[in-house]
């Protein structure tokens, strides 16, 4: 699926996506948003792109409006059994998994296995359906990340997961995305060392105008995100470009792709930086071992542990 990027990051544009005849996608949370609009790129090119979506019903309205090959399939992320029956139906090559779907600064919540919604939805699940799918996909995992892994100092609470101690909307939404980095980290380890040549990447779409602000849990927070969707954000064409960069492009394993302009929140999509947590081998590999036992779902090639 790779294309050796000739011309600047400036621009790039999903005009200049390669040819993706023959290939299969599967886009998570891909009714709407970014993820909407990644289906509908990677559609154009050739793709045939799978609406891993919630509800099936939304998914198919959404995906009438997708210029290309398509299909729906029911994905609760919040739901292990969801996640597993989802995997446990896969049969064919799968060329890219892009972990798109996300909630954000929600009220507190749970999962139906019992985690912090955003802790679990965005990362557990998403470990979850990765492990259970690598052994179809045959190029690269693309999981969808955010600046909002530097928020505060984030850190992963191994102590308090669920930070039942201390709870707000803005420190569990950051320790998910941080979550994420570290995710692809110890997944793109683990690839090389067991020889594969799947890759394990990472995008954020800077500060992109979707629906997934609307859910925030304070209404100063949301009144506060529909101004900066007015007058500082980018639009999810725009949003969308580092995950189709990411997920078309030949990047070295666990690079992060986001916007080239002023503070990461918007411009062109190139490698950007990451955190000194977000970059930490250590806690990746500890995240990733307690995500094992949380979700009783494991690296399925083998691989040696690190000293």
């Amino acid at each position: 699926m790779a294309e050796q990027n000739t011309k600047s990051n400036e621009t790039w544009s999903a005009r200049r996506l390669p040819d993706l005849a023959g290939r299969t996608v599967v886009v998570t949370g891909a009714n709407s948003g970014i993820g909407l609009t990644a289906t509908d790129a990677l559609a154009r090119a050739g793709a045939h792109v799978v609406l891993a979506v919630r509800d099936p019903e939304r998914g198919r309205a959404s995906a009438a409006t997708v210029h290309g090959s398509t299909e729906v399939r029911r994905l609760d992320l919040a739901d292990l059994s969801s996640v597993r029956e989802f995997a446990e139906a896969w049969r064919e090559p799968l060329h890219a998994l892009i972990n798109n779907a996300g909630v954000m600064m929600l009220p507190r919540q749970h999962t139906k296995d019992g985690f912090e919604m955003q802790f679990g939805t965005n990362h557990l699940g998403h470990f979850a359906l990765t492990n259970l799918l690598l052994p179809h996909i045959t190029d690269r995992v693309v999981t969808v990340s955010s600046d909002a892994h530097r928020w505060g100092g984030a850190t992963i609470g191994f102590d308090d997961l669920d930070l039942t101690a201390d709870y707000t909307p803005r420190r569990a939404y950051a320790q998910s995305k941080l979550a994420n980095l570290l995710f692809t980290l110890e997944l793109q380890r683990r690839l090389a060392e067991s020889g594969s040549t799947v890759r394990a990447l990472a995008a954020h779409p800077g500060y992109s105008a979707t629906n997934l602000q609307s859910h925030a849990a304070s209404p100063a927070a949301r009144a506060f995100m529909r101004l900066g969707n007015r007058f500082l954000a980018q639009d999810d064409r725009a949003g969308a470009l580092p995950t189709l960069y990411a997920a078309t492009q030949d990047l070295p394993g666990a690079s992060y792709v986001g916007p080239d302009g002023l503070g990461e929140m918007r411009g062109a999509p190139t490698l950007v930086g990451r955190s000194r947590a977000a970059s930490d081998p250590l806690t990746a590999r500890r995240l990733w071992r307690v995500s094992e036992e949380l979700t009783g779902t494991w690296f399925p090639l083998a691989v040696g542990e690190p000293a």
